[in-house]
């Protein structure tokens, strides 16, 4: 008995043979250093071989080789933390304000981290408030910053974790990295749990009075919703987005955390990546609004 879909399924493994057998045509012989790989890999795209978009991908598991921890972290100094020791209330306003899904938890010093406290876990507390903080923290996954990323994929596979904190050669927090830092150097930037999707449009009121604001909003939808002036850029480029008109005024591209006022907006960085802002948090001083 045969099947109609014996055919089909035929010519499909003919094609994902033929597939191979050009990879490993061009493969012969093997590349002798990695930049010599990727010459073949865009090669091999230039020929069609493969998609434009596998291609980046193969390039980026290929040069993450010779990248370590260091390479992708948030430094120690850019870290938001925890105080194991502050109110709830100032706990929560951290949470909010940072959007982060896990924070390390510090007692006394920021040198001195005793967990990693899963944001939604916080909730708990104010459903139970004879519950300690301390109760809630998980072990703190520490490794070196010289660990390459990929055996570092390994290591949060292993420990199923998703964040590690990282120390310099003599035992100092020198940053933190997660799961999601590493797997961009992969695949490009990812969004997490706290990103909001960009069909949510360009500016979106928040519950706190506060408002989210894409970096790549145009300056004049900015000026129109706010019913604000901003100045204008001291510049022969003519500037188009609000995050290139924060970058000019602060002369660089702003890190996360950086804030600068404008018109009476207060602009808080919540995401710069790849040279450009991607989320503010935009504030009116309380005197302003109304």
């Amino acid at each position: 008995m045969t099947s109609d879909h014996a055919p089909a399924r035929a010519n499909e493994k003919e094609e994902k043979r033929s597939l191979r057998q050009r990879i490993a045509q061009l493969l012969y012989p093997p590349p002798a250093t990695p930049q010599a790989l990727i010459d073949t890999i865009a090669a091999a795209e230039e020929q069609d071989t493969i998609k434009p978009e596998v291609r980046i991908m193969l390039e980026r598991v290929i040069r993450m080789e010779s990248m370590t921890a260091a390479d992708a972290m948030v430094a120690a100094s850019r870290m938001d933390m925890l105080d194991v020791d502050a109110p709830y209330e100032e706990l929560l306003a951290t949470v909010i304000r940072t959007a982060h899904s896990r924070f390390p938890v510090y007692e006394g010093s920021r040198e001195n981290i005793i967990g990693v406290l899963l944001a939604k876990n916080l909730l708990k507390l104010q459903r139970a408030p004879e519950l300690n903080i301390r109760s809630l923290l998980r072990a703190p996954l520490l490794l070196p910053e010289t660990k390459r990323l990929n055996d570092l994929l390994r290591e949060f596979r292993l420990h199923r974790n998703h964040m590690a904190i990282l120390v310099d050669e003599f035992g100092r927090t020198s940053g933190l990295i997660t799961i999601e830092d590493v797997l961009e150097e992969i695949v490009g930037e990812i969004e997490d749990e706290f990103d909001e999707p960009e069909d949510l449009g360009e500016i979106y009121a928040l519950a706190n009075g506060s408002w989210r604001v894409r970096g790549d909003t145009p300056i004049g939808k900015v000026q129109e919703y706010f019913e604000v002036t901003l100045p204008e850029a001291d510049t022969q480029d003519e500037l188009e987005t609000i995050g290139g008109l924060v970058a000019h005024v602060l002369g660089h591209v702003p890190a996360r955390g950086e804030s600068v006022t404008l018109a009476s907006l207060h602009f808080d960085v919540l995401h710069a990546k790849g040279g450009a802002i991607r989320w503010f948090r935009v504030t009116r001083p309380a005197a302003q609004q109304g």
